[in-house]
């Protein structure tokens, strides 16, 4: 595809060597995210954030890329701060905040609201998730993590044995992932999850079509014995018609220490979009957990930085002229983000 000046809307878009050279510039991308060096090449730049819905990880994480790379950013959290609640279209609010920003990352809780948004808008938009559709970013963060991961064992993404755990009817991480993952090459993919919540069906076709092997199950210690990467997911409570509903499923599939010593290979990936559900009648990834070195929820997040730096670099077509505007730092400490 061509990036300079695109919408990064759904995962759709990209074709595998879009995929690996978003992977080869947020490579590059490393120095700057663990402050190594400094770069102004988006220096005098706006990012416009605008989070419609509860975020953390990846509204800081989209600040915190725009920022590495020397830009500025601008906030709207929550639709009570925004015009939207005084009955504002959603093209109304592209055209103006468009003409405010060079770029806007975006998340909202309705399906397709971020496509509708980025047709009125003047400059790139990149979807930070839109309800229980896509969330692209994460999709690529996830698989450039899967990457880097299996990249330490001599292994690729091409014959990939992945378990997708959980939530898989709302969570959007794992629609853009399995998307993703039809890019690619003999995987196989194992989709746990209760009944009611299984992988929308269109996109287990798809995964078939890809000439992948899509298997559905209930049963999480045996879908786990052998593959590369546990991938866990929380119950999305928010997209449930009520709490009590939601509670029906909370903390069906918990992995800790224990189910993981007695049925995972020795160096099983275990992943997570994050937040984790850490109350107790959740605990989809036990505490316990997090001595074990092949946790990966926080290289993931670390990943997310890289990423987002190169999508913003590829958008902005500014990817070529990063060093260039570059220097080294005197204050960095080394073994400071070991």
């Amino acid at each position: 595809m061509q990036f300079a000046g695109s919408h990064i809307l759904s995962v759709t878009q990209f074709e595998r060597a879009d995929v690996e050279t978003i992977f080869s510039v947020a490579d590059r991308m490393e120095p700057y995210a663990h402050r190594r060096r400094v770069t102004k090449v988006l220096d005098g730049a706006i990012l416009g954030s605008m989070f419609f819905e509860p975020s953390t990880r990846t509204r800081v994480s989209f600040g915190s890329a725009f920022n590495l790379l020397g830009g500025e950013v601008r906030e709207t959290t929550g639709f009570e701060n925004s015009a939207i609640a005084k009955g504002e279209s959603l093209y109304d609010t592209a055209r103006v905040l468009s003409g405010y920003s060079d770029v806007i990352a975006m998340r909202h809780p309705a399906a397709g609201s971020v496509a509708e948004f980025a047709a009125a808008s003047r400059v790139p938009v990149i979807n930070g998730g839109d309800g229980a559709n896509e969330h692209p970013s994460q999709a690529l963060l996830d698989l450039y993590t899967i990457k880097k991961e299996l990249a330490g064992r001599g292994r690729g993404i091409d014959g990939l044995r992945i378990a997708m755990v959980g939530d898989l009817r709302y969570g959007r991480t794992v629609h853009s992932l399995c998307k993703l993952l039809c890019l690619f090459d003999r995987v196989q993919v194992v989709l746990v999850s209760p009944q009611e919540l299984r992988m929308p069906g269109e996109i287990v076709e798809d995964l078939r079509a890809a000439g992948h092997e899509a298997l559905e199950s209930e049963a999480l210690e045996a879908s786990i014995a052998h593959v590369d990467i546990v991938y866990s997911t929380r119950i999305q409570e928010e997209r449930f018609s009520s709490q009590q509903e939601a509670d029906l499923y909370r903390g069906r599939f918990r992995l800790n220490q224990t189910i993981y010593t007695e049925h995972c290979e020795p160096n099983t990936v275990i992943m997570h979009p994050l937040p984790r559900d850490s109350r107790e009648t959740a605990r989809e990834l036990d505490d316990d957990l997090n001595d074990n070195p092949n946790l990966a929820i926080f290289r993931q997040t670390d990943n997310g930085v890289l990423v987002r730096m190169a999508l913003f670099a590829l958008v902005l077509d500014v990817a070529d002229e990063v060093d260039a505007h570059a220097r080294d730092v005197n204050w960095y400490t080394a073994g400071r983000f070991g």
